[in-house]
């Protein structure tokens, strides 16, 4: 897998207020009260929240205000950003990372994109941009993910993104309604700087 990246950014070139880098598609930022109504839309879809652990389903409009209140309360340790299109500044999913029990000093990273957006690169361009956020500013040194078996998008998202298949596991879902069978994935600094090296070199 090769990283479309030009260069290895330096952590310099990370924007003041603490936030991703921009993709070529995509703006990483903090989740907005004017994005409540996009969320609701794009959230409020079982098909997106069986595949999560902690979407519910119904989804209200308390779980959107929740959304951009976890949002402002970000600190380096636990961070929750909105991927929203570059050319409209709608919303069209959530990224975030923070620690988990059973990946103890690990970043977990998780995320969703809203369906209407599906197929097209966009979650991959988007845990680009956090997992080169995290190296870059953060002391961590690797990220966990995890993704449904039966959700081969997903386990293509974080392939293309350098993760290495670890193990299988069980995890609770609450949109799904019950315990789901996970596929579990890492991703170590050192394979994601050189991943990003061989790209630039090609």
């Amino acid at each position: 897998m090769v990283v479309e990246y030009e260069e290895v950014p330096e952590e310099s070139s990370y924007s003041a207020d603490g936030l991703p880098q921009d993709t070529a598609h995509l703006v990483i930022d903090r989740v907005r009260t004017d994005d409540l109504a996009d969320i609701m839309f794009l959230a409020n879809n079982k098909r997106v929240a069986e595949m999560l652990t902690a979407m519910p389903h119904p989804f209200t409009l308390e779980d959107a205000k929740a959304l951009v209140k976890r949002s402002a309360q970000n600190s380096m340790q636990s961070r929750l950003f909105a991927i929203r299109m570059k050319n409209t500044g709608r919303i069209i999913g959530c990224i975030g990372y923070g620690p988990m029990q059973e990946d103890d000093g690990v970043m977990h990273v998780g995320y969703w994109i809203g369906e209407p957006f599906w197929g097209n690169g966009f979650g991959t361009e988007a845990v680009h941009a956090v997992a080169d956020f995290i190296f870059n500013t953060t002391v961590f040194h690797e990220l966990s993910a995890a993704c449904r078996v039966n959700n081969p998008a997903s386990k293509r998202v974080l392939e293309k993104s350098g993760f290495q298949l670890r193990n299988q596991s069980m995890m609770h879902s609450r949109g799904a309604g019950g315990k789901v069978a996970v596929d579990r994935f890492s991703l170590k600094k050192t394979t994601w700087t050189a991943l990003k090296r061989w790209g630039s070199a090609a």
